[in-house]
């Protein structure tokens, strides 16, 4: 298939320990993508570090090295593994540049549900023999799966090349974030001690996820699974080993079997926008509070007695859901809501759903130097967002909120171009 195809469908980018034995008997019987060779052969040695002309690198090195025996790794595998190595500037440039334009989520969304990315899924909805087994044993619908796999890498097209050691190396001796790519970077050596994956096989994304479903070390060491019963657990080479992982990790992070992840909801007018992002409760709370379902359809019975918060990814004027437990699985996933989202939508699409009643909002992406202003204004004008960091989180959209209820506006929590400028206007920014 053309490549420019899966780039389009690209957009932006754990072992079972159970008793449970593999799916073989289920899926022996249809073909399944060829795994990745992943011999146990060591690598080749490599020589003890030496001084590379940057002290601190070497002095974080060499700390490191102590502290990842004090973890039950041998100094003979870090010397292979890690001698010589030197921090990747492509790695370091990625993690330290953040987006000066912040795209709206309806254009997200929009990126997300792209009519050739549907057709696809659709058809290995149809194709993938598989897929009744994985969602059998750990109660997560195929199309969730599917909607993470077309997500995560273009269904497994665009995996990421970068050496998942050298990029945890890279991270951690940057230090912006080096506990947890130091956890990474020994996860990552350790599923090299075990013999299951080579140094070689190790790729993925500049960040270290890696694979099909972009699974990192540690996800990989305790949330992979061998489903096709090969004896190994590949998330680059096998389709069902990638899914089956995947839907562990839902699993995991609590997903709930026969319970929904959203549903579109109209809101009543005059409806107090302040509960977005607040109780979580059935959906006959709501419904007393004049919230109805976009689609008119009655809730199935799991879904009324299940806990729902409403979210409002576009503010008040943009489509209104009442998010079931599901959806906070998913953000187990990936934490954002836009992406939980995403995968939701994507996953009913597959389903045969279609579109949704509410239109995104247009409107113009906002610049990092937007963003940041508001944080500013909101901390001076008393409203505490958190350290103004450009990223429009649960804390900065609780502020904003707060604000606009003191000033008798929507509480809706959504930073537009006009609160931008209205926050700018009373904290006094130019």
């Amino acid at each position: 298939m053309d490549r420019r195809f899966f780039l389009v469908l690209l957009l932006a980018g754990c072992a079972d320990t159970s008793p449970q034995g593999p799916l073989t008997s289920l899926v022996s019987a249809m073909p399944t993508a060829a795994p990745t060779p992943t011999g146990s052969a060591p690598s080749p040695m490599i020589a003890t570090p030496v001084p590379a002309g940057e002290l601190s690198f070497d002095s974080w090195l060499a700390d490191f090295m102590v502290r990842a025996e004090g973890a039950g790794l041998t100094r003979q595998l870090l010397e292979r593994e890690l001698g010589g190595v030197t921090p990747d500037p492509r790695v370091i440039s990625l993690d330290g540049r953040q987006p000066e334009f912040s795209k709206p989520v309806g254009d997200y969304i929009k990126g997300v549900i792209s009519d050739d990315r549907v057709a696809v899924g659709r058809r290995k909805r149809n194709e993938l023999a598989f897929l009744p087994a994985v969602e059998s044993r750990y109660g997560v619908p195929r199309d969730i799966l599917l909607a993470v796999w077309a997500m995560e890498s273009a269904f497994g097209q665009i995996q990421g090349n970068f050496d998942v050691v050298r990029s945890m190396v890279s991270l951690a001796a940057d230090g912006r974030r080096r506990g947890w790519a130091e956890g990474e970077l020994i996860a990552a050596l350790q599923i090299i001690d075990s013999g299951e994956v080579t140094r070689a096989q190790l790729k993925g994304s500049w960040a270290g996820a890696m694979g099909q479903t972009q699974f990192l070390p540690s996800n990989y060491r305790t949330t992979a699974v061998d489903a096709d019963g090969d004896g190994k657990r590949d998330i680059w080479g096998s389709d069902v080993d990638s899914l089956a992982s995947a839907a562990n990790l839902l699993a995991k992070g609590g997903w709930k079997p026969g319970v929904g992840w959203a549903k579109e909801v109209i809101l009543p007018a005059g409806f107090d926008y302040g509960l977005s992002e607040g109780p979580r409760e059935i959906p006959s709370w709501w419904e007393a509070r004049g919230v109805r379902r976009a689609d008119g359809l009655p809730w199935t019975s799991a879904d009324a007695a299940s806990p729902a918060g409403l979210i409002l990814p576009a503010g008040a004027s943009g489509p209104a859901f009442l998010a079931l437990p599901n959806h906070f699985a998913i953000r187990k996933y990936n934490n954002s809501t836009s992406y939980a989202l995403g995968i939701g939508l994507l996953a009913d699409r597959f389903a045969g759903g279609g579109p949704l009643v509410a239109a995104w909002p247009v409107e113009a992406p906002l610049s990092l130097s937007d963003r940041m202003a508001a944080q500013i204004a909101l901390a001076r004008l008393g409203f505490d967002p958190g350290a103004p960091d450009g990223v429009i989180g649960a804390g900065t959209r609780k502020a904003l909120r707060a604000w606009q209820k003191s000033r008798q506006l929507p509480a809706d929590g959504y930073l537009s171009m006009d609160m931008v400028q209205r926050l700018k206007a009373q904290a006094g920014l130019s």
